[in-house]
């Protein structure tokens, strides 16, 4: 892969966080770890979040992996910064995370960790990490309305 893994959570992933990464690690995968680095209860996941997403906004052929307790405020979060594409994932069906980078050109995946296992985790990430984007050019034209629609081009 010539892209980099980037790693965010709040307490509510941290477990699962550490699981992934080191499975990752161990694949041969670079990997930036935004934290949390310890369990924190009361831990706010923008603080984590927001580093990842803004390193993907810099970067946004890198991947993202970020963990929450649904995934889906992780994946709002996210989705505030200019060129992220989070999608949620909190129900294992490797069809949702296959469409998220065919069509959508996902770079960040929010996972929901109250709702799967580390292993449904870690099956559907190596999953998403190996999915091309279609590159077609109707799904080209919708990510650049996406973007054009929620930020200034100014800016």
């Amino acid at each position: 892969m010539d892209f980099t893994i980037h790693l965010a959570t709040d307490h509510a992933g941290f477990e699962m966080k550490e699981f992934i990464k080191s499975a990752l690690e161990e694949l041969g995968y670079t990997i930036i770890d935004y934290g949390a680095f310890e369990y924190e209860e009361g831990d706010d996941y923008p603080d984590f979040i927001g580093l990842a997403a803004s390193e993907i906004s810099q970067n946004p052929e890198d991947r993202a992996v970020i963990f929450g307790g649904s995934g889906q405020g992780e994946a709002m979060a996210a989705n505030r910064y200019p060129n992220v594409r989070a999608t949620a994932y909190y129900h294992f069906d490797p069809e949702i995370i296959k469409l998220s980078r065919e069509d959508n050109n996902a770079n960040m995946l929010s996972i929901g960790s109250r709702f799967l296992s580390n292993e449904e985790v870690l099956e559907s990430v190596l999953f998403w990490l190996e999915i091309p984007f279609s590159d077609e050019e109707r799904h080209l034209r919708r990510i650049e309305k996406i973007e054009l629609a929620g930020f200034d081009e100014d800016e």
